[in-house]
């Protein structure tokens, strides 16, 4: 019985096959304008206002929707519902553990997992937005659940419509697979 576990852990198929310097070079061009839109929307109409439209969270998203474009985990939905419902359910478990990181923490992470789940938009960065809104600092926790809609969901559409026209170019590339 702990043989058959640990045999589980070999894995059951061999690594995909390397991608074409075109993909290569049509994911490097998405990601760089990606971050580059948000970024310059961030620092250049949001300094000084105490809000961001920038997170960590944006650099896996990246990858996935300028990267990985055909995942389940890239598609629209899955961009928006999973920032979104997992920066409210951060906030939330912020909110309700205050003072005890410890515990907000891991309660923001696995119900994200688990509402995204529920809501068919798992998107893995969604995990990293819960625990930013939990760890984030007070510029994160002054914005309650205002970081749900900004930096979280309005960062994710800019990013989305950059991913919408960037994906779309070479005809090797379709984005996205489905909507809903």
């Amino acid at each position: 019985m702990l043989k058959e576990y640990f045999n589980k852990m070999k894995g059951l198929t061999k690594s995909p096959p390397a991608v074409g310097l075109s993909e290569i070079i049509w994911s490097w061009i998405g990601a760089f304008i990606g971050i580059a839109a948000v970024a310059l929307l961030s620092y250049k109409l949001l300094e000084g206002t105490g809000f961001t439209m920038i997170i960590g969270s944006f650099g896996a998203s990246a990858v996935l929707i300028y990267g990985a474009i055909k995942s389940p985990l890239a598609q629209p939905r899955n961009l928006i519902g999973g920032h979104v419902f997992s920066a409210v359910i951060g906030v939330g478990a912020y909110q309700l553990c205050s003072g005890h990181i410890w515990l907000a923490a891991p309660l923001a992470v696995s119900t994200a997992i688990a509402v995204m789940h529920a809501t068919k938009t798992v998107h893995p960065p969604g995990g990293a937005t819960a625990l930013i809104a939990v760890i984030g600092g007070e510029s994160v926790h002054k914005l309650g659940y205002l970081y749900a809609v900004l930096p979280a969901g309005a960062g994710a559409v800019v990013m989305l419509l950059i991913a919408l026209m960037v994906n779309n170019i070479p005809k090797t590339r379709r984005y996205p697979e489905f909507w809903l």
